[in-house]
Formats: structure tokens, sequence, C-alpha cells
């Protein structure tokens, strides 16, 4: 059993865990209110932008039938922890989502944005990740999605697919996956009432996909960053309520021990007494 010294320094050492946890909680639920302001202002381009590729798909239990036999992966993580399974769920569906390219025989490049997803994933997909992006400047601006999406321009790839965290509310994301083709003809349905203009220009169509992409990939940064600040201050609420159960139970096992050193204390001093008078 702990002495009453070793409770008092874990009580001590609980109460200033809480203080930080509830500051963290404090300190992602302002950047929180910045990353779902940013995300509105950028969602009306995403919506324009999926009228061409088509709207995001669930990432778990995805079916990649459709998926063309070259591929592209950017797999959108964070940089720092402490903040749920955000990074995990992602990494177990990235996974599975592999190994069912690979049963169908496609093959597949991964581009790896944050440190946590390269920690995950170098282990069981070491030889896929083909470049990693970590220590990324916050907030995320297009110029990072641009460049991010000239990646895509350097190898011929049939189909490009973004896995993210769409972020749903303060308690909750989804694992979305954006999948994204070249559009090669200019008849192609999804350019309908769209005016090219030179329309017959090689290099028009190459760049309304690089456009496309790098809108894509902006929208998906944001998304995945308001996942992650509302996925900390989940996790530093749930902290907090931890902390607060454990300070209440080593407090309740410090005043028992308390109570049993002055109840022996006095059973000797009676002890003493009484055979002093005998």
């Amino acid at each position: 059993m702990a002495t009453e010294k070793q409770l008092k320094t874990r009580i001590l050492g609980t109460k200033n865990i809480a203080k930080i946890t509830k500051s963290m909680k404090m300190v992602s639920a302002a950047k929180l209110r910045g990353d779902q302001q940013r995300l509105v202002a950028v969602r009306p381009f995403a919506r324009w932008a999926g009228t061409l590729t088509g709207a995001e798909k669930d990432l778990e239990e995805l079916d990649v039938s459709g998926f063309p036999q070259n591929n592209l992966i950017y797999a959108l993580y964070t940089d720092k922890g402490l903040c749920g399974g955000v990074n995990t769920i992602l990494s177990r569906m990235i996974k599975q989502t592999c190994a069912k390219l690979k049963a169908a025989g496609k093959s597949y490049d991964i581009i790896v944005l944050g440190e946590k997803g390269r920690a995950q994933l170098r282990r069981t997909l070491g030889e896929s990740l083909v470049l990693t992006v970590t220590e990324r400047q916050l907030p995320y601006s297009f110029d990072l999605a641009a460049s991010l999406a000239q990646e895509a321009l350097n190898k011929d790839y049939d189909g490009v697919h973004i896995a993210y965290n769409k972020f749903k509310s303060a308690i909750q994301y989804i694992p979305s996956i954006k999948n994204i083709s070249p559009i090669l003809d200019t008849n192609h349905g999804a350019l309908n009432g769209i005016s090219m203009i030179p329309k017959k220009h090689p290099e028009t169509l190459l760049n309304l996909y690089e456009f496309t992409l790098a809108t894509h990939l902006y929208h998906s940064l944001l998304e995945n960053a308001t996942s992650e600040q509302s996925s900390r201050m989940q996790a530093m609420e749930n902290a907090s309520k931890n902390a607060t159960e454990m300070i209440d139970k080593l407090t309740l096992s410090y005043n028992r021990a308390r109570q049993a050193r002055i109840t022996t204390e006095l059973i000797e001093i009676i002890s003493g007494a009484s055979a002093l008078e005998g």
C-alpha cells in the first residue's frame, strides 16, 4: 500500500496534468473556430471541383473495383499527437484499401502528409512511400496544396486519391476518400456547361486537372486540420475528466491512510498510558 507521502505526490502530479489538459482543450477550441472559418470559406470551391470528379466516399469498406491500374494515394495525417484516434483509424483503413488494391493486381504509390502517418505506415507500406511531408506551416495555404498537386504530375498516374478525415461536427469525423482522374477528352460529360479557352490547346485540360487536384487537396487539408482540433479537444476533455476521477480516488486513499495512521498513534498513546497506570 502506498504511503501518505507517495499518495500526496501522485495527487499533486495528477492535478498538474489536469491543468495542462484543460489548457490544451481551451487552445484546441480556439484553433477549431479558426479552422472552421477557413473550411467554410473553401467549401464552395470544393463543391465546384466535386462536379468534375464526383463526391467523396466513405473510406470504410471501400470498393476498389472502379480504381484504375496505376494509382497515387495522398494520405493526410497530423504532425502532432494527443488527438484521439484520428490518425490510427485512418491508418487502419488505408492499409485495408492498399491490401484490396494489391489483391486486385493494381499498383499504388503513397504520399504521406504528417509525421504521425510516416511513423504508422513506414513499417507495413514503406516500399510504397514515395514522399513524406512533415512540419507543415499552419494554417495550410493553397501554395502548399499546389506544390503537392505538382507531385502527381511528375509521374503518369491513372488516378489520384486523397484519404483524409472529413469534419462532421465537434465530436464526429468521417474517414473519407476523394477519387480524381485526369480528364483528357474535351467532350467529357463533366465539362458540360464549362467554356474552355483555348478549347483545343493540349495544356488546357492539364491545367484544369492540376487546379482541380490542388483545390481538392487544399479542401482536404482543411477538413483534416479541423477534424484534428475537434478530436484533440474531445481527447483533452476526456483526459481532464479522468484526471479528476483519479484525484478523487487518490484523495480518498490518502484520507484513509491518514486516518489509519492517526488511529494507530492514538492506540499507541492509550496503550502506553494504560501500561504506566498499571
